[in-house]
Protein backbone atom coordinates (compact mmCIF):
# COMPACT_ATOMS: atom_id res chain seq x y z
CA UNK A 1 0.00 0.00 0.00
CA UNK A 2 2.06 2.90 -1.51
CA UNK A 3 2.05 6.22 0.66
CA UNK A 4 1.90 9.20 -1.21
CA UNK A 5 2.01 11.31 1.29
CA UNK A 6 0.83 12.45 4.42
CA UNK A 7 -0.55 15.95 5.32
CA UNK A 8 -1.97 16.80 9.07
CA UNK A 9 -2.62 13.54 10.80
CA UNK A 10 -4.32 12.02 7.32
CA UNK A 11 -2.54 9.21 5.02
CA UNK A 12 -3.11 9.34 1.60
CA UNK A 13 -2.11 6.43 -0.34
CA UNK A 14 -3.31 3.26 -3.03
CA UNK A 15 -4.44 -0.05 -2.54
CA UNK A 16 -1.91 -2.09 -5.18
CA UNK A 17 -4.14 -4.88 -4.87
CA UNK A 18 -7.34 -2.73 -6.09
CA UNK A 19 -8.30 -5.85 -8.91
CA UNK A 20 -9.38 -6.09 -12.12
CA UNK A 21 -10.82 -4.40 -13.70
CA UNK A 22 -8.86 -1.11 -12.12
CA UNK A 23 -11.12 1.67 -11.31
CA UNK A 24 -10.36 5.45 -12.17
CA UNK A 25 -7.69 7.27 -10.70
CA UNK A 26 -8.57 7.99 -6.77
CA UNK A 27 -6.63 8.04 -4.12
CA UNK A 28 -7.45 6.93 -0.24
CA UNK A 29 -7.67 8.56 2.66
CA UNK A 30 -7.18 7.08 6.55
CA UNK A 31 -6.72 8.86 10.04
CA UNK A 32 -7.17 6.64 12.71
CA UNK A 33 -11.04 4.82 12.22
CA UNK A 34 -12.18 6.92 9.78
CA UNK A 35 -11.78 6.21 5.99
CA UNK A 36 -12.31 7.74 2.75
CA UNK A 37 -11.95 7.44 -0.96
CA UNK A 38 -11.40 10.44 -3.28
CA UNK A 39 -11.63 9.97 -7.85
CA UNK A 40 -9.09 12.39 -9.20
CA UNK A 41 -11.19 12.47 -12.04
CA UNK A 42 -12.67 13.25 -14.09
CA UNK A 43 -13.41 15.21 -11.44
CA UNK A 44 -12.12 15.35 -7.65
CA UNK A 45 -15.38 13.99 -5.83
CA UNK A 46 -15.59 11.92 -2.69
CA UNK A 47 -16.22 7.98 -3.76
CA UNK A 48 -16.46 7.06 -0.11
CA UNK A 49 -16.43 8.41 3.39
CA UNK A 50 -16.77 6.42 7.31
CA UNK A 51 -15.90 8.41 9.93
CA UNK A 52 -15.25 11.88 8.53
CA UNK A 53 -17.70 15.00 8.66
CA UNK A 54 -18.33 17.21 6.46
CA UNK A 55 -15.73 20.06 7.54
CA UNK A 56 -12.89 16.99 7.29
CA UNK A 57 -13.74 15.89 3.69
CA UNK A 58 -13.78 19.92 2.33
CA UNK A 59 -10.33 19.58 4.09
CA UNK A 60 -9.45 16.07 2.30
CA UNK A 61 -11.18 17.58 -1.10
CA UNK A 62 -9.05 21.04 -0.99
CA UNK A 63 -5.75 19.32 -0.14
CA UNK A 64 -6.32 16.28 -2.83
CA UNK A 65 -6.89 19.36 -5.62
CA UNK A 66 -3.50 21.32 -4.28
CA UNK A 67 -2.06 18.19 -4.76
CA UNK A 68 -3.57 16.43 -8.16
CA UNK A 69 -0.94 16.55 -10.10
CA UNK A 70 1.56 14.78 -7.97
CA UNK A 71 -1.17 12.20 -6.96
CA UNK A 72 -1.69 11.31 -10.44
CA UNK A 73 2.17 11.35 -10.92
CA UNK A 74 2.34 8.48 -8.18
CA UNK A 75 -0.77 6.75 -9.54
CA UNK A 76 0.82 6.40 -12.91
CA UNK A 77 4.34 5.62 -11.34
CA UNK A 78 3.23 2.61 -9.28
CA UNK A 79 0.21 1.34 -11.81
CA UNK A 80 0.98 2.99 -15.28
CA UNK A 81 -0.92 4.98 -17.76
CA UNK A 82 -3.88 5.27 -15.25
CA UNK A 83 -6.35 4.00 -17.68
CA UNK A 84 -8.72 1.27 -16.50
CA UNK A 85 -7.79 -1.84 -17.10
Amino acid sequence: MPVVFRDGGLRYFFYSNEGLPREPRHVHVKSGGKDAKVWLEPEIAIAESYGFNSIELAHILRIVAERRSSIMKAWNDHFGNGSPV
